[in-house]
């Protein structure tokens, strides 16, 4: 990247907390008179990343783009020990994660939202819907991952790994994808995880719910979400499935739909 470019690339935002940790942000407000031009205000969008991933990322920059195409309010952010915020990756967990994007929520977005999440940020847009449930309008999840830490983690180490993860408090889980380090998994992250596990029961979350899922997900079955339809109360919940579609649905096409599933569900709760 040129001096130029690098200069063109706007500095987050930083939210700081009562407890002096710092949550990097950018914000895009809506354009005030784009919505009067559509008679009706629009629900604003938060992004919510997945594990280890940050705020840059493909899906996040296509849904800044398609916010700023329409006006329309969004927030994208890194939660603790991702991207520019503060902290250390080892130390983080899925309550610390969710208490970021309530953070978020609360002090950087204003009426009804939709949370938008990838991954990992599936089962945090969960819990945030729960903490906020006067906030949130509707969810969008990609590849959403809830209870992963139980289920797609600890449930599928070997004897080997958990020892491993008992004796060091770490284990380094090699990528899938060539462009990437091991991924950092501790124990910690583990049995924190076991505080908000949400699929053993009824969810009592009633908004619109979107779900899109690759059928060739290698990381997150795609059964995983078709269980959280039955397990979500709300009766409004639609499952997309992409046929041969893997973990990211990055490409240009998955992008589309996925603006075009925001597109439909602003119209539905507008």
């Amino acid at each position: 990247m040129t001096t130029a470019e690098t200069e063109s690339v706007p500095s987050p935002d930083v939210l700081t907390r009562p407890d002096g940790t710092s949550i990097a942000y950018h914000r895009t407000r809506a354009d005030e008179s784009r919505m009067r031009e559509r008679g009706r205000p629009l629900p604003g969008v938060i992004f919510l990343g997945g594990f280890a991933s940050d705020m840059t990322g493909s899906k996040a920059m296509a849904l800044d783009a398609w916010a700023r195409a329409r006006g329309q309010a969004l927030v994208r952010f890194d939660y603790q020990g991702h991207g520019a915020s503060s902290g250390d990756f080892l130390d983080g967990t899925i309550g610390h994660w969710a208490e970021d994007a309530v953070a978020v929520i609360d002090a950087q977005s204003e009426g009804p939202q939709i949370l938008v999440g990838s991954s990992m940020g599936g089962w945090i847009m969960l819990l945030a819907a729960l903490a906020r449930p006067e906030r949130v309008a509707g969810l969008v999840g990609i590849a959403a991952a809830p209870d992963f830490t139980e289920t797609l983690m600890w449930n599928t180490f070997g004897p080997e790994i958990q020892a491993t993860l008992r004796r060091d408090g770490v284990y380094y889980q090699p990528s899938e994808y060539d462009d990437e380090a091991p991924y950092a998994i501790t124990l910690h992250l583990i049995e924190e995880g076991r505080d908000h596990l949400l699929m053993d029961q009824p969810i009592p979350i009633s908004c619109p719910v979107r779900l899109i899922h690759g059928t060739a997900d290698l990381d997150v079955p795609y059964r995983l979400s078709l269980d959280l339809m039955e397990k979500l109360e709300s009766e409004n919940v639609e499952v997309t499935l992409v046929k041969g579609g893997g973990h990211r649905l990055s490409e240009p096409h998955d992008l589309a739909r996925l603006t075009r599933t925001l597109d439909a569900l602003c119209r539905d709760v507008a």
